[in-house]
């Protein structure tokens, strides 16, 4: 039911590039959104570009027919060629240093174990554990194609295929990292739509989304650090083979400080425990006691199963009475929003975290008001929402908008 931390880690990486890739470039439907009939228009304009403001391991150069990203994460420079320039029939790259694309992409493809994203011309997918619905819908329609990532061939039809593991992208010359997941923060990591924007000429609509996301993920902030009322203590923990962990993750404990929480890692010195050793098993119990709002994280085959009676075998103690996140009823899990196993957490989560904010400041100060999109409460014996490709209420050629909570 639980994997390592290691292995965990590796899939969920994986798959989370997959959800956001393939949600974010949705989210442009590239080929349809500005200047959708002139090719010609899509050259580089002034004022068209995008200008990384929060994100740290990536930036965008502009010239007058091309376009240069430096990734820090795999220590390339992509080189995007505009492709009704003299360069694109010219000029080829795929060096350790500087990988070449001619943009904007006529097609494309994603290693969607891991992938959030982008629609328009997406039309190869490596698997089909995503959780947009419209990608859902364009698979079993039969505009997007399931493509064996084990047969290298098939991917070199695309213009770019987007991985998150970088060692794998080392593998072909169209192949590009997309690692929003490397990034410290929740905006940092919302901002590689803009990486995204750079490779379909689609600066102005990534400059858009991105901008009305960061408003009203600080709006929320704001709001939250407003609250007169003391600080709830959280913990985000996860369970496998008989040991819980205190997560480390930096943009989970951000996104606690941000709706106005205090991160219980702050005041404990060990953040492993074992349910088989008593002295453990005595600690973790005390810890458990200081909470007010509690993350189960723990990896499951089958979300919709795990329910509030998984989590208190779990955690393996017998005396609930102290445990104020039950009795207040605040044990929450990111797993609301399922495709099969897969969580929309590895997508919509990471391009639109002002919604993530929005749930997690509900937690905190709950107002009963409010519709969590990605928390489901266990205490609550909240259910799953399963996402299907019958839940795509938009047309391909319309550009997804954010969702904006309101705020003040």
């Amino acid at each position: 039911m639980a994997s390592s931390s290691s292995s965990s880690g590796r899939w969920v990486r994986r798959v989370l590039f997959v959800f956001i890739l393939v949600e974010v470039w949705f989210l442009f439907n590239i080929g349809c959104v500005d200047s959708a009939n002139d090719i010609a228009a899509k050259k580089l304009k002034v004022g068209n570009i995008s200008k990384v403001e929060d994100a740290v391991n990536f930036h965008i150069y502009y010239g007058q027919t091309f376009k240069v990203i430096k990734n820090a994460i795999d220590g390339k420079s992509y080189l995007l060629i505009q492709n009704d320039s003299r360069m694109a029939s010219r000029t080829k790259y795929c060096t350790s240093r500087i990988k070449s694309y001619v943009i904007p992409l006529s097609n494309y493809s994603a290693n969607t174990e891991l992938f959030p994203g982008l629609l328009g011309s997406l039309k190869g997918i490596t698997a089909d554990s995503v959780t947009s619905q419209c990608v859902l819908k364009l698979y079993q329609s039969g505009e997007i194609k399931l493509i064996n990532k084990s047969e290298p061939q098939q991917l070199a039809q695309f213009g770019a295929h987007f991985v998150t593991d970088t060692d794998q992208a080392q593998a072909a010359c169209n192949f590009a990292s997309f690692v929003p997941f490397a990034e410290d923060t929740p905006l940092q990591r919302a901002e590689w739509i803009k990486f995204l924007g750079a490779f379909a000429n689609l600066e102005t609509t990534a400059n858009d989304f991105y901008n009305a996301v960061k408003e009203n993920y600080l709006c929320l902030a704001k709001v939250a650090a407003s609250k007169k009322s003391f600080k709830p203590t959280v913990a985000w923990i996860v369970y496998y083979d008989g040991v819980w962990s205190f997560t480390k993750e930096t943009f989970k404990l951000k996104f606690t400080e941000d709706a106005g929480g205090e991160n219980v890692d702050k005041s404990i010195n060990k953040m492993t425990y074992n349910i088989s050793n008593p002295d453990d098993l005595e600690e973790f119990h005390a810890i458990l006691c200081t909470l007010d709002v509690l993350i189960d994280e723990t990896f499951t085959s089958d979300p919709a199963a795990y329910s509030l009676s998984t989590f208190l075998q779990n955690i393996n103690v017998e005396d609930h009475s102290c445990l104020a996140f039950l009795s207040n009823k605040s044990l929450w899990r990111y797993d609301k929003r399922i495709y099969n196993s897969t969580l929309d957490w590895f997508d919509g989560a990471v391009s639109q975290p002002q919604l993530v904010l929005a749930d997690l400041i509900e937690a905190l100060f709950p107002t009963g008001n409010y519709t969590t999109t990605h928390f489901r409460n266990l205490a609550k014996e909240e259910v799953v929402i399963s996402i299907g490709p019958d839940m795509c209420d938009r047309d391909n050629s319309t550009a997804m908008q954010p969702t904006i909570v309101a705020c003040g």
